[in-house]
């Protein structure tokens, strides 16, 4: 907020369309959360865009945003490209660096008030493998541009934001 961001989370959209009445996708993004996959690109930029239209109709002003969670694979980042080209930047990626060990303990202790139902050992598992077959290769690609900012998330809460804080205050 400090800096003018809206932030949008994709697992946040996709878990929210999950359970909305109606949604021709909840059944679908349930399974790839269920099995910790990535869900089709198709549905998860159709939400960030319907979300940053519907920011930027209430507050024409408020035109910059942290996307957090995207993209996941190279798909994700293809279906941004020619969706967005033209009409979104990627100032930046910033990148929560952290060991696998210390991010299942955290997401599990998360689990047991989150009601979220891939914060379980065996989808966390997944989902790591996930990370390291489609995500790194994105993030690598974003550290070739230079456009990668580094934050050692396993460090304390406070030591991360204030790391967090210097880079905004940096990149504005």
């Amino acid at each position: 907020q400090k800096y003018g961001y809206t932030h949008l989370s994709a697992g946040d959209l996709l878990r929210d369309e999950r359970k909305r009445p109606g949604s021709q996708y909840g059944e679908l993004i349930e399974n790839y959360i269920k099995e910790g996959e990535i869900v089709p690109v198709e549905i998860t930029i159709s939400l960030l865009k319907r979300a940053m239209d519907q920011t930027m109709a209430a507050n024409s002003q408020k035109n910059k945003f942290l996307i957090d969670g995207f993209p996941r694979n190279e798909d994700n980042l293809q279906g941004w490209n020619k969706t967005m080209d033209g009409k979104a930047d990627v100032s930046f990626v910033l990148f929560f660096d952290c060991d696998n060990e210390i991010c299942i303990g955290r997401c599990l202790e998360r689990g047991k008030s989150s009601g979220r139902s891939d914060d379980n050992r065996e989808s966390l598992e997944k989902r790591i493998n996930t990370y390291l077959q489609s995500t790194k290769p994105i993030i690598d690609l974003y550290e070739r541009m230079g456009k990668v900012r580094k934050v050692d998330a396993s460090k304390s809460v406070d030591e991360v934001f204030e790391k967090v804080v210097q880079i905004f205050d940096k990149e504005g």
